[in-house]
């Protein structure tokens, strides 16, 4: 098996502002982007979402990424799974990767929840015993009946969280990606789902995960990057950068972790317009590096 490898190679990702000619429109994105206003090779107004990113992550890597709202974490998160494409540079990518980053990515609402359990295992080109094998294990753990038959556009928030995260974590990828709003949800079910969730954490060769949880950090990873303003402001040993970014922002970095059930403040780059609508409580032991 090919070890899990990610390369990130002076990758910039840029979101054109259509009508960004506007005077008004360009003061109100330079408040709300920091500064990060720019303009491509067609002349277009851009938010310079990331800035000329560059770094490697091998197996038994674990990287937190942390930074103010806004800083680029969540669009790293994407771009790393490829639901943004770099305007600059690229990113190389070994092994299986899984992404948990809403739980709803990648689900059809107008096919029912059993077809998008077929339809995600034959996206990962999984044989017809082990579609049996997922279809169960998803059905016991989602804990949805019926409705598991049903369209996915008729259910509930909190049962789209359960399909959601079922499959989400069914199949263990080398690479896992996750972004800590994935977990907001029915804290009764995420309380059970916990285990299962740490289970994958230590199976993957390689953790990338976003969060503001200090708490989480030094559980689960053992290198962080420091993003500001999609730029890498610091990469090296999780307690050494973190004792920086806590210096340098402790009032918001201390703030109580992400609440189940909460809403989550997306990165700029996640609102831009020219992109379609597309951050816990830590565990008692770290688990470790697989």
């Amino acid at each position: 098996m090919t070890r899990a490898l990610i390369a990130v190679e002076g990758v910039s990702v840029l979101f054109p502002l259509y009508h960004g000619n506007a005077r008004s429109l360009k003061k109100m994105v330079v408040a709300a982007a920091s500064g990060r206003l720019g303009s491509d090779q067609r002349h277009r107004v851009v938010v310079e979402a990331l800035r000329e990113l560059d770094f490697k992550l091998v197996s038994g890597d674990r990287l937190g990424l942390v930074g103010s709202n806004g800083a680029g974490k969540t669009t790293l998160l994407r771009t790393l799974a490829g639901i943004y494409e770099p305007a600059i540079g690229r990113v190389r990518i070994q092994g299986s990767l899984n992404a948990l980053l809403d739980p709803s990515l990648g689900m059809n609402l107008e096919l029912t929840g059993r077809e998008n359990i077929m339809l995600r295992g034959l996206y990962n080109g999984l044989p017809r015993p082990m579609l049996t094998r997922l279809e169960e294990d998803v059905a016991e753990f989602a804990e949805l009946g019926d409705f598991l038959d049903l369209p996915v556009r008729i259910y509930s928030a909190g049962m789209v969280v359960r399909l959601g995260f079922a499959l989400a974590t069914a199949i263990k990828p080398q690479i896992l990606l996750m972004d800590e709003w994935f977990l907001a949800g029915d804290a009764a079910f995420m309380a059970k789902a916990r285990s299962r969730l740490e289970e994958m954490v230590r199976g993957a060769e390689i953790l990338v995960l976003s969060t503001h949880s200090t708490e989480i950090v030094r559980s689960w990873c053992t290198r962080v990057l420091w993003l500001d303003q999609g730029r890498i402001h610091q990469d090296g040993p999780a307690d050494e950068v973190l004792e920086a970014y806590l210096g340098h922002s402790l009032p918001a970095l201390e703030a109580p972790p992400l609440a189940l059930g909460a809403a989550n403040e997306e990165d700029p780059g996640e609102q831009a317009p020219a992109e379609p609508a597309a951050e816990e409580q830590a565990p008692a032991e770290p688990p470790p590096a697989g």
